[in-house]
C-alpha cells in the first residue's frame, strides 16, 4: 500500500493557474499509473487525467483537454497536475490515485476509479469569478 498526499490546492480567480502535486510515501510511484479525479459538491466523482507508470501514455477528460497537463517526476516519486485557464466549474476536491504496481493497460482504462488501488485525502480547488 502506498500513502498519497495531495498538495497545491487553493483559491484562484477564473483564468488563473494552479499546480497540484501528488507525493507518495511508503512505496515509489515510479511503477504505478497515477490518476487525478475530482468531486464537486453534490456531484459524483469524475476523472480528470492520468499518466501511465511508463510515462508515455496519458489520458484527459474532455472538459480539461488543452488546459490541464499531467506529468511525473519519478526521481521524486511525484505526479503533478498543471491546471491553466481555470474555470468556475473546475471547483472541486481533487484526489490523486495510484494503481497497482506495474499494472499495464490501454489508456482507456485509466478513467475508471476502479482501476486504482490507493487514494489520497484530496486537496480543495476553488475558482472564483
Amino acid at each position: 500500500q502506498v500513502q498519497l498526499v495531495e498538495s497545491g490546492g487553493g483559491l484562484v480567480q477564473a483564468g488563473g493557474s494552479l499546480r497540484l502535486s501528488c507525493a507518495a510515501s511508503g512505496r515509489t510511484l515510479s511503477t504505478k499509473t497515477v490518476g487525478w479525479f475530482r468531486q464537486a459538491p453534490g456531484k459524483e466523482r469524475e476523472f480528470v487525467a492520468a499518466i501511465s507508470w511508463w510515462g508515455s501514455s496519458t489520458s484527459y477528460a474532455d472538459s480539461v483537454k488543452g488546459r490541464f497537463t499531467i506529468s511525473r517526476d519519478n526521481a521524486k516519486s511525484t505526479v503533478h497536475l498543471q491546471m491553466n485557464g481555470l474555470k468556475l466549474e473546475d471547483t472541486a476536491d481533487y484526489y490523486c490515485a495510484a494503481a497497482e504496481t506495474g499494472r499495464t493497460s490501454s489508456a482507456r482504462a485509466f478513467s475508471s476509479g476502479g482501476y486504482y488501488a490507493d487514494w489520497g485525502q484530496g486537496t480543495q480547488v476553488t475558482v472564483s469569478s
